[in-house]
């Protein structure tokens, strides 16, 4: 595998490629990090999920973006986010064990972080000649706030969504969107123990989209706000079946 740093739209990702200079690949995955995370956070997940599917390795292509926001004068140095969170309201929301709904919120900066992971989808789109279903979008906390409000909203939905330890945001805008999207794979993966985001608002989030016709693969596992290594081994199937499929 081939690692590279460059520009695309907007934002600097980091790029994993398995396959050789000059070829195209049969799909690229695009993953976002969670809030306070750095840029390289999400960045060995690419070589786990060929670890879990070995086939990949050849006919993929990985792009993590880093979010536009440092947090280096809030005492966070190398830290990003894609919007800004009230830090002290959360932090005393977890000591408190203070369940947070966030269904109707709309977080200040998300249609900023939303243009500028549509742009860097535009771009893979257009210097990669890479068509919508061989496209995966995912993420990870915020991460994964952010690509299932960019799934719902391109012109057309992409191969797969990957929503890993996310939550639902902008309910009522939401449910109409995926009741417009069509057919859209889902894998989303959640803790029953999480203390930042309640698992019942990933079931909501969850409910929501398989309302709307959305195929969605909802692991729910004992642990806390992470990825467990089955979200990975169910993306790695759901990556290698998309890259089988591609023409």
């Amino acid at each position: 595998m081939q690692f590279s740093e460059r520009t695309l739209g907007e934002l600097h990702c980091r790029v994993v490629d398995t396959v050789a200079d000059g070829e195209t690949p049969r799909a690229v995955a695009v993953y976002c990090h969670g809030f306070g995370a750095s840029g390289t956070d999400l960045v060995p997940v690419a070589a786990e999920l060929c670890q879990q599917a070995p086939d990949l390795i050849g006919q993929i292509r990985f792009v993590f973006p880093e979010a536009p926001l440092s947090l280096d004068e809030l005492g966070m140095p190398g830290a990003r986010a894609w919007w800004h969170l009230d830090i002290a309201k959360l932090n005393a929301a977890i000591e408190q064990g203070e369940f947070r709904d966030l269904r109707n919120d709309l977080p200040a900066g998300l249609p900023e972080a939303r243009n500028l992971l549509m742009g860097l989808v535009a771009a893979i789109q257009d210097e990669w000649k890479t068509p919508s279903q061989r496209l995966v979008l995912g993420g990870f906390s915020q991460g994964s706030m952010l690509v299932t409000d960019v799934a719902l909203r391109l012109p057309e939905p992409p191969a797969a969504l990957n929503i890993w330890s996310g939550t639902l945001l902008c309910e009522q805008e939401w449910t109409r969107l995926a009741g417009e999207r069509g057919h859209l794979s889902v894998v989303q993966s959640h803790g029953h123990a999480d203390p930042i985001l309640p698992f019942a608002a990933a079931e909501w989030l969850r409910d929501l989209l398989s309302d709307a016709g959305l195929d969605v693969d909802f692991l729910e596992f004992s642990g806390v706000h992470t990825i467990p290594t089955e979200a990975l081994v169910r993306t790695a199937v759901l990556l290698k079946a998309i890259s089988n499929a591609a023409d």
